[in-house]
């Protein structure tokens, strides 16, 4: 029990920060899309379809292939190769700020495939145009993303916390100024996140290169970082897929609305939905971005029964968060709607899927903290198949059947969300339970770099036997 409540203890030193730090990156994309939709319908369905489309094709594969240095650095650091974190990291930058040219060019041609996509004309020119003027923040988000997993992985949050914080204050405010004030409308909402963006990231930056806490893990430029590359993709890749088949079912779900009778309502009323379960998903993100690290420093320091024990307290902290996520949608569900727009009919059909909404977020809960282990350990490739499975094999056709055959409509889409993420918390769970904890730290050692490893304490329990 003393060890349980000293693992306890390290998470959530952890996971407090990451996850304001979560909800503060996300609440940019909030704060935006509730300034635009208190000004029309026609305005809210249009940037709501347009942060789907962005999400899907440029920050999902961003935080995607970030997600990478979860298992480099949090197993590098937990080995003591403190240099190793600044190698990794300065690769991913590489890596993920050339990614961005293709995806800025996706972005500025976001009409017309909106517009193949059966998405109404009207609505998709106003994506396009919030979607152009958002492109500068790709790069921002990029560097963004690094940076945090390199300050993460070695337990530095608090400095994080105090920039994402001071960055939604700032965000509020330009919204304020740019969406009311100057008029600009939708234009002036991704303003805003870009001009957010960029000084979240100055001011991490800044704290790498001036803080003696980076010392050790920052010793500069290093030619060292570019033999990494393919070391990097090798994970980065099925990283990638796991976080993206994941989100791009939701997006694929607005795209769906959009194609139903009276699309603007269908269409608002489902991506308010999504962008609730995005709020409170930020908060589970948070303890599974905690329990990744903790699991990937005991990995890479050879323990294997510690990294376990972090794994049992990761998932018991994440189910009790899911608790009380339902019930908090519970008691605000007759009046949430109204914080995203003043449209009665908009309003009160977000109410009635309120109750799928609170089940979804406290399964949800449950799978984000199964993700941060996958993460730690390294199994990025297996959880990329469980996502595919769950999601493309099970959950859309469900969705496609019951909106459009039986004609239940945006209910029918995120009943296919709820079963894809049941199934997947039953997948995870029984890969969890059959892992062998010895081996996963002597893979860590050989992803580290090391010959093997020295493990620094017993097998956990007859699951650690088990292949």
């Amino acid at each position: 029990m003393a060890l349980w409540k000293e693992e306890a203890k390290k998470q959530l030193w952890l996971a407090g920060p990451m996850v304001f730090v979560s909800v503060f990156q996300y609440s940019l994309q909030v704060i935006s899309l509730v300034f635009v939709g208190h000004l029309d319908e026609l305005l809210l369905a249009s940037t709501s379809l347009a942060t789907s489309f962005v999400n899907a094709t440029g920050f999902n594969v961003l935080m995607g292939m970030s997600s990478a240095l979860d298992t480099f650095c949090g197993q590098a650091y937990g080995a003591k190769q403190f240099h190793m974190l600044g190698v990794h990291t300065q690769g991913a930058m590489l890596v993920l700020t050339l990614v961005t040219i293709p995806l800025s060019i996706i972005w500025v041609f976001l009409g017309p495939i909106l517009v193949a996509l059966h998405q109404d004309k009207e609505i998709a020119a106003h994506a396009q145009l919030y979607a152009r003027y958002l492109i500068p923040s790709l790069s921002a988000n990029g560097l963004l993303r690094c940076i945090t997993k390199f300050l993460q992985t070695q337990n530095i949050v608090f400095p994080m916390v105090l920039a994402t914080g001071l960055t939604s204050f700032l965000h509020f405010f330009l919204c304020w100024v740019l969406v009311q004030k100057v008029g600009l409308g939708i234009k002036g909402s991704a303003i805003a996140i870009c001009i957010s963006n960029w000084f979240n990231t100055i001011i991490l930056a800044l704290y790498i290169k001036l803080s003696p806490s980076c010392k050790t893990t920052w010793t500069g430029f290093s030619k060292e970082s570019l033999h990494n590359i393919p070391k990097f993709l090798k994970l980065a890749f099925p990283s990638t897929l796991m976080v993206c088949l994941e989100s791009w079912t939701f997006e694929i779900m607005v795209l769906l609305s959009g194609a139903l009778p009276d699309a603007k309502l269908q269409t608002s009323m489902l991506s308010i939905c999504l962008n609730t379960s995005g709020i409170f998903w930020m908060i589970p993100f948070g303890i599974s971005a905690a329990g990744s690290t903790r699991i990937s420093n005991e990995l890479g320091a050879g323990s294997p029964k510690a990294a376990y024990l972090a794994v049992k307290v990761t998932m018991f902290l994440a189910s009790a968060v899911g608790i009380l996520e339902f019930a908090s949608l519970m008691i605000l569900w007759r009046v949430w709607g109204r914080v995203f727009t003043n449209v009665h009919e908009v309003v009160k059909y977000v109410t009635s899927m309120m109750p799928l909404v609170a089940s979804s977020t406290f399964i949800d809960s449950i799978q984000t903290a199964f993700q941060g282990v996958a993460r730690g350990c390294g199994w990025q490739k297996l959880g990329a198949y469980v996502n595919l499975g769950s999601y493309y094999f099970l959950g859309v056709p469900f969705s496609v059947v019951s909106a459009f055959v039986f004609h239940m409509k945006g209910q029918g889409l995120f009943l296919g969300i709820l079963i894809a993420l049941t199934v997947q918390v039953v997948c995870f769970l029984l890969v969890t339970l059959r892992a062998n904890w010895e081996k996963e730290a002597k893979k860590a050692a050989k992803r580290v770099g090391g010959d093997g490893v020295q493990l620094g304490d017993l097998p956990c329990d007859q699951n650690a036997n088990t292949a």
